[in-house]
């Protein structure tokens, strides 16, 4: 009776190390190897370029909208302080009118003018207008004048002030319509031009 090994192995098994190790990946039909799926320096320089390209494109669009938001918001802020001093170039417009622009009050207000005038505050409204409703307010009409061929502005109520395109506040004025031409009165039928149909 042998005694059986427990350390035996079959005559078949082979030992790892006496396992060749593969070349490389062959085909289906083991003739050639298979092409790697690595891909190759020039793909992987491709794809990076196209990588910086679209992270450059990406920072070029987002300078530019914190550009525009940067000037939304100066705009909007240099409007909200020149709505503030509408009021007192009211008061200094009145005075003007008035003759009462004497002295040092008038150079306090030609230097108010002056520096509102720097930020494109412009006023408008003036009589003889051709009337606007995204510029003018019309709180009455004036009637019908012969004098304008569209609606216009006859009175100025309150100056209206735009800063470019954007008004920040609208005209008060009155308007005037054009006159109706007038309607010639049809000369009437006289009787000794008709004729007696019966005859």
């Amino acid at each position: 009776m042998s005694e059986s090994t427990p350390d035996a192995t079959p005559e078949d098994a082979v030992a790892p190390e006496d396992v060749p190790e593969p070349a490389g990946e062959t085909s289906p039909d083991g003739d050639a190897p298979a092409e790697s799926t690595e891909p190759t320096l020039e793909q992987q320089l491709a794809e990076r370029t196209l990588d910086l390209q679209r992270t450059q494109a990406e920072y070029v669009n987002y300078k530019r909208r914190v550009d525009r938001d940067r000037e939304l918001v100066r705009a909007q802020g240099e409007a909200a302080v020149l709505s503030s001093l509408l009021t007192v170039l009211d008061d200094i417009g009145r005075a003007r009118e008035h003759g009462q622009l004497e002295g040092g009050f008038k150079s306090v207000a030609d230097a108010l003018t002056a520096a509102v005038a720097k930020h494109k505050l412009e006023a408008f409204g003036t009589k003889g207008d051709p009337f606007d409703p995204s510029m003018h307010e019309g709180v009455f009409h004036a009637g019908e004048s012969a004098d304008v061929e569209v609606t216009s502005v006859d009175t100025v109520i309150g100056t209206g002030y735009r800063i470019g395109d954007r008004v920040l506040r609208a005209a008060t004025v009155g308007v005037v319509d054009p006159a109706a031409p007038a309607v010639e009165d049809e000369p009437a039928v006289s009787g000794e031009a008709e004729t007696d149909t019966d005859q």
